[in-house]
């Protein structure tokens, strides 16, 4: 009948042929202040026709999502750009991903040397080493992208900004002392 459960497929992770990858920098690092460790990670939102695809950069400490963009298609470009709009606001010291090959390219990655941030990378199949940004995929999957079934790419991507924005300043978290993301994040700032 052709009937299919909807899940990520395997090896969508894979680097490119002849990306560099790189160590998993995070094991037993203690996490104590924002701008420390970022992580990006890319997921799929199913629309009634298609997919968006969907990538976020999260600073680890505070969970505050630092910049997204969504692409019907899994080239690299979009990832770059959530990268550039990123930066605005600072750098971190240590930037992780997946071996996805948009994260393995040498444009993400050469950005990154250039800026001198140490390189972090999951390893294969371990989606617990970015366990954090794999929880805001279920936050925002259940709380907003299940409830509303996306028909077409510009109600997905307006969905999202709402629900991010939402997540960052209104969303209190029970990891975070029941402040909002945004809270944590700019508290660094206003101290510094």
């Amino acid at each position: 009948m052709g009937l299919e459960a909807i899940y990520p497929k395997p090896h969508l992770s894979s680097p490119g042929k002849n990306h560099k990858v790189y160590p998993y920098l995070l094991r037993g690092l203690g996490i104590t202040h924002s701008d420390q460790v970022w992580a990006a990670d890319i997921t799929y939102i199913r629309l009634h026709h298609g997919w968006l695809y969907l990538v976020a950069i999260m600073d680890w400490f505070s969970r505050y999502v630092l910049s997204w963009e969504t692409s019907i298609t899994m080239e690299a470009d979009f990832c770059l750009v959530a990268l550039q709009k990123a930066f605005i606001g600072g750098s971190p010291g240590i930037f992780n991903t997946d071996q996805g090959v948009q994260f393995t390219s040498a444009a993400f990655t050469g950005i990154l040397q250039e800026k001198e941030i140490n390189i972090s990378m999951d390893g294969r199949g371990r989606a617990m080493d970015n366990i954090f940004t794999e929880r805001l995929w279920r936050s925002l999957k259940y709380e907003e992208v299940y409830i509303r079934d996306y028909q077409c790419v510009s109600e997905g991507r307006q969905g999202i900004d709402y629900y991010f924005t939402f997540y960052n300043h209104e969303r209190p978290h029970q990891s975070l002392d029941y402040l909002t993301p945004a809270e944590v994040y700019f508290q660094r700032a206003a101290k510094c």
